[in-house]
């Protein structure tokens, strides 16, 4: 069947391997550290976990640059351990998430957090503030074969060289495996879907002319400039 135009179809590098991780939808869990939690103010010992999306061109290397984006004045940098679904499934039990999993990587979820706030504040969805273009840059991704399923390992970011976010993935709120559990009940998750499983506290803002690098130990690191 022909089209009225060719769409291209956004992909990740994998690391070590000529093939390309193809990019169906990007998923991003909410508030899943509970400090971040507090400092966003808000009890992580009642809230469930849950979920919003960023459109799969969002996607953006690292090594590479983004742009400030406009109709913002508080543009802000959230480090994020990325889980890279293999395997279709809805209703997936804990105890066989991980069949489901292809592989992991690092990401930074960009945030324009006034408008995100402005949204909260009106009761709208955050899509302006969270789904914006090159809002979702994300490494290499590492095969699950190769790299075993990380459960615990030193996540941080750093601005220009100063430390903003350190803390540990161990301190999920909501591991892996229950996060897996949670959004394929609301969603059938595919191949080519990426997990964002939320970030630890120090967010902030960056400004043009920015140098952003972070990493999950065990897993790999990324770096980002804002242009």
């Amino acid at each position: 069947m022909s089209t009225v135009f060719e769409l291209t179809t956004p992909t990740v590098e994998i690391a070590g391997r000529s093939e390309r991780y193809p990019v169906r939808r990007i998923y991003c869990v909410g508030r899943n550290y509970a400090e971040h939690a507090r400092e966003m103010g808000h009890d992580p010992d009642r809230d469930p976990p849950f979920f919003f999306m960023k459109p799969a061109d969002a996607v953006v290397a690292s090594g590479n640059n983004v742009h400030y984006p406009p109709a913002t004045s508080n543009f802000h940098f959230e480090m994020e351990l990325v889980v890279a679904i293999g395997k279709s499934g809805a209703k997936i039990s804990q105890d066989r998430a991980n069949d489901h999993i292809w592989g992991y990587g690092v990401g930074i979820d960009f945030t324009r957090r006034d408008l995100q706030q402005k949204a909260k504040d009106m009761g709208r969805p955050w899509d302006a503030g969270k789904g914006f273009d090159e809002s979702a840059p994300i490494s290499a991704l590492h095969s699950a074969a190769d790299i075993g399923h990380p459960q615990a390992g030193r996540i941080w970011l750093e601005v220009n060289g100063e430390i903003k976010q350190d803390s540990d993935i161990a301190k999920l709120i909501w591991s892996v495996p229950e996060v897996i559990e949670h959004l394929s009940g609301l969603f059938t998750l595919e191949p080519g879907d990426l997990i964002y499983t939320g970030t630890p506290a120090g967010v902030g803002p960056v400004a043009a002319g920015d140098r952003v690098t972070g990493g999950v130990d065990g897993v790999d690191t990324i770096a980002i400039g804002v242009v």
